[in-house]
């Protein structure tokens, strides 16, 4: 579908507004594999049902693990860290947390499993972390190009005790490790090579933690001690997905708040909420809130200075190469905007309308309808592929303006 976003920065009357944003795809994601890994029936309250989680669910569904989606919560049947099935068919489709998370788990299990993915997800970088399972004992088998999707696993039941992984690329391949890790059925240590979203891990370890399960740190390596118990979990907003929203203060002068979001959080982003509060421009190293480089791209057009964004080369290997995205989208729309490895500068400008080319990646079409909110004619094209973390961010923000310009 196409979506045109209406230009309401001389309309606001109504500054003040609260929403509501779905729970956090990284907790849901984590608090299912974890779940599913327990001793018994878990409830998770808040949960998002994105197409992300949404294919989550059913590949866990697939290995045999009972889940059930309730009107306010997903109730889980844990296997106690051995999979009720010796073999199985995945399929992951482009959900990164999904792919890496459940290839860590098939791998640390003694059966035969084959996993697919969309063509999106092929294009994504698995190398660093099939090679640590390998390493762990696993085999792979090839089914297109090698260390890709899609491929079959054979798992092993006796994995050796410590394992190398790289993350220059990404945090989710030591997550994966780190969360399956109780499947070895011994203690397990995990040692890293570079550093990457840090913030992820951290709340990994956070909510292993919460699960019963502990791991000692140390000089970028973790030892994993112990099994999952099953529990209540209460699942944050998405910080994410709110951050849209508290870019849209930045640009209008408006005052939006998203309904649960608080200071003290177990997701990165929220160092975008906070450093977007007094930032006019300059230099800023996103890497360690990379998903919102689009966010900030939207609104860098209407800031006093150029905006130079740092440290994120690895998205461009994301759902698209968000870095092209941020430089055709922006010229699109007359912006000034100088592309380079790791990042762009983008320049104070006054855009005009024009389409937006989300590439299949729901993160371009969020973040360029917030850039629409305050010139005329801006039309994000395949808006529906929103549904992939927020399906629905149209209505949402449909209804937050009606709100903000009522009479």
């Amino acid at each position: 579908m196409q979506y045109e976003v209406k230009n309401i920065f001389s309309s606001v009357r109504n500054a003040r507004q609260i929403v509501e944003v779905p729970g956090s795809k990284s907790i849901t994601a984590r608090a299912l594999l974890i779940a599913a890994l327990a001793e018994g029936k878990s409830l998770l309250y808040g949960g998002q049902l994105s197409d992300d989680c949404s294919t989550f669910i059913e590949a866990v569904r697939s290995l045999g693990i009972g889940v059930e989606v309730g009107s306010d919560c997903i109730a889980v049947e844990g296997c106690g860290g051995k999979l009720p099935v010796a073999s199985g068919e995945i399929y992951v489709g482009s959900a990164g947390t999904a792919a890496r998370f459940l290839t860590a788990l098939c791998a640390l299990q003694d059966g035969r499993f084959t996993l697919t993915s969309s063509p999106q997800m092929m294009r994504r970088p698995q190398r660093p972390l099939i090679e640590a399972l390998v390493s762990l004992g696993a085999r792979f088998e090839f089914l297109g190009e090698e260390y890709c999707f899609p491929f079959v696993v054979q798992g092993t039941s006796s994995p050796a005790d410590e394992v190398t992984v790289n993350i220059e690329k990404s945090s989710q391949f030591l997550s994966a490790l780190l969360m399956s890790a109780v499947c070895a059925g011994k203690p397990l240590t995990i040692r890293t090579v570079g550093n990457h979203g840090m913030d992820y891990v951290k709340m990994t370890l956070d909510m292993m933690w919460s699960f019963g399960v502990t791991a000692e740190e140390g000089d970028g390596c973790y030892t994993v001690f112990g099994g999952y118990e099953a529990k209540r979990y209460e699942i944050e907003p998405d910080i994410s997905a709110a951050c849209y929203f508290y870019a849209m203060n930045k640009i209008l002068g408006t005052e939006i708040s998203v309904r649960g979001v608080m200071k003290h959080t177990m997701q990165g982003d929220m160092k975008f909420i906070e450093i977007l509060k007094d930032f006019d421009g300059g230099v800023i190293d996103m890497s360690a809130f990379s998903d919102q480089a689009l966010t900030m791209a939207a609104v860098a057009p209407y800031l006093s200075r150029p905006t130079t964004i740092v440290g994120v080369k690895h998205i461009r290997g994301q759902e698209c190469d968000r870095i092209a995205s941020i430089s055709k989208n922006l010229a699109a729309l007359g912006v000034r905007c100088e592309e380079f490895d790791d990042g762009v500068t983008i320049y104070p400008s006054e855009p005009h309308g024009g389409h937006i080319d989300t590439f299949g990646d729901h993160r371009v079409a969020m973040s360029f309808a917030v850039t629409g909110l305050r010139c005329d004619g801006v039309v994000i094209d395949n808006a529906e592929v929103c549904s992939k973390t927020f399906k629905e961010y149209f209505d949402v923000l449909d209804d937050l303006v009606c709100s903000l310009t009522a009479e």
